[in-house]
């Protein structure tokens, strides 16, 4: 199986051609515009592949208050090009959503497929119309809502920034840092959702998806269990979200219900803070191996 990935640079999109080892074919911003469906279709008659995975996101949350055409065309529109070429070639498009999508209203439990989504950012609207032109337009979909990633390439400086790697910066600098605790959510390995999706390629079982670590967290439980576990003696003091406004307003509860993925991939993802140990680990590695 041939596996076209484009965000190939990212975070995920990395952390996917290693899961695929050697199978995929990894295309960045400058490789292929997914706002151009000519630049898509130029790239798939250059390559024979089996499956499409979009990786390619507009992500900065706050800046598409301001950028709210820049965001709908990356987050809607260029997945609405790719759904209607893959369509054309009966390939399977796996397309990556947000947890973004949710927010208007309030759940104590984790939010299901069935649920109805209501962002409340600008971003997450965007988000929301690319999962609907997805869905509507290729019938060999997987559309798959993720929450909170982090992964290597956000170090090595090929891929956007994540919590965990700006908590051990600031961590480094500081004694004490005030930290949200108010919005719930699953911090999620892109190392486990490379896996998962890998897992469900394999399958026919098309559909709309959430696949996030196991596990409630807040912002300030998670920078907590990121100082302790690297040893760090950093305080952290939990504040609401009032004490530290945004542009975008985020969902207070962003937890996925991951029951569907666990049935159709047979097994289920690990725990949260075992996913964090482990990019802890492998990151305390590659560290002491660069400098020797």
């Amino acid at each position: 199986m041939k596996v076209l990935i484009l965000g190939g640079e990212g975070q995920l999109g990395t952390e996917l051609q290693v899961s695929l080892r050697g199978s995929s074919i990894a295309c960045g911003r400058n490789d292929v515009d997914i706002t151009s469906r000519e630049s898509f279709l130029h790239q798939l008659d250059k390559t024979a592949v089996d499956v499409v995975i979009n990786a390619a996101a507009y992500n900065l949350v706050d800046q598409a208050e301001d950028e709210p055409d820049a965001a709908y065309r990356i987050n809607a529109l260029g997945p609405r090009n790719l759904a209607l070429e893959c369509a054309v070639r009966n390939l399977p498009l796996v397309h990556i959503s947000s947890d973004y999508v949710f927010g208007q209203d309030a759940s104590d439990d984790p939010w299901k497929e069935t649920d109805t989504p209501g962002p409340v950012s600008a971003y997450g609207t965007s988000k929301l119309a690319g999962e609907y032109f997805v869905r509507s337009l290729s019938e060999k979909h997987f559309v798959i809502r993720t929450c909170g990633l982090y992964g290597h390439a956000a170090r090595t400086g090929t891929g956007k920034g994540n919590f965990v790697e700006t908590m051990l910066r600031l961590g480094s600098e500081r004694d004490e840092l005030r930290v949200v605790n108010d919005q719930h959510c699953t911090p999620t390995s892109v190392k486990d959702l490379a896996t998962a999706i890998c897992d469900l390629i394999q399958t026919d079982s098309y559909g709309l998806y959430h696949c996030t670590n196991v596990g409630d967290c807040t912002w300030a439980k998670l920078a907590i269990e990121i100082f302790q576990y690297s040893k760090l003696d950093v305080c952290v003091s939990p504040i609401p979200s009032s004490e530290y406004p945004t542009k975008a307003k985020r969902p207070k509860q962003s937890l996925l219900d991951c029951t569907k993925l666990t049935a159709v991939i047979g097994r289920a993802m690990p725990h949260w803070k075992d996913a964090l140990h482990q990019y802890l680990d492998e990151r305390k590695i590659d560290e002491q191996l660069s400098d020797s």
